[in-house]
């Protein structure tokens, strides 16, 4: 789910000024793509976590957002919330299962500008073999040279929520929330 929340950030990207070029395709950097969710336990807190490695490509078509692509994969493996036990919880088969199915993925399939620089992104998101849609509020934060690698840069926020048992992860519910909710942070260097 982090992976389409990911894929519907970069669709934002989508909604700077018009341009009169054809799309161009971006490559999501790992370094600096994260996907953060947070889910209430027994109402007495909101632990939270980090899937850092997500990986994908976004086709950027300025002047007709509608056509812009995401395409997104997340490594569920590397899950990581600071306590290692907790880890290795989420990787087990009450989770994301990880043994069976190691990789999320996001496509999108709609982008819908609500704003200058702000759009609905929607898309379908895969998560332990199952697949559903799922809809991001994404923000475009920037669009220009990034300074150390001498690339054209795009960068985007993201935020959304996930239903959890609609992908068959219904571990703990209602102790443990079913909803989830995701917050991306991404940036992506033209290819």
């Amino acid at each position: 789910m982090h992976k389409k929340l990911l894929a519907l950030l970069a669709a934002a990207a989508f909604v700077t000024p018009l341009s009169a070029h054809a799309a161009d395709t971006y490559t999501l950097d790992p370094s600096h793509t994260t996907v953060i969710w947070k889910a209430n336990h027994v109402q007495f807190s909101n632990p939270n976590g980090l899937l850092p490695m997500v990986e994908g490509t976004i086709t950027l078509d300025e002047a007709a957002p509608a056509n812009s692509k995401v395409d997104v994969t997340v490594n569920t493996g590397l899950i990581v919330t600071g306590n290692t036990k907790f880890d290795d919880h989420l990787k087990n088969k009450d989770f994301f299962n990880v043994g069976e199915f190691p990789k999320a993925t996001f496509t999108s399939t709609k982008v819908e500008p609500t704003g200058d620089k702000t759009a609905k992104v929607t898309g379908n998101l895969t998560l332990l073999g199952v697949t559903k849609p799922v809809t991001l509020d994404v923000t475009f934060n920037h669009k220009g040279e990034n300074p150390f690698s001498k690339k054209e840069t795009v960068g985007f926020s993201a935020t959304g929520v996930v239903k959890r048992s609609e992908f068959g992860m219904g571990y703990g519910i209602p102790a443990v929330s079913d909803e989830v909710h995701i917050s991306i942070e991404a940036e992506a260097a033209k290819s």
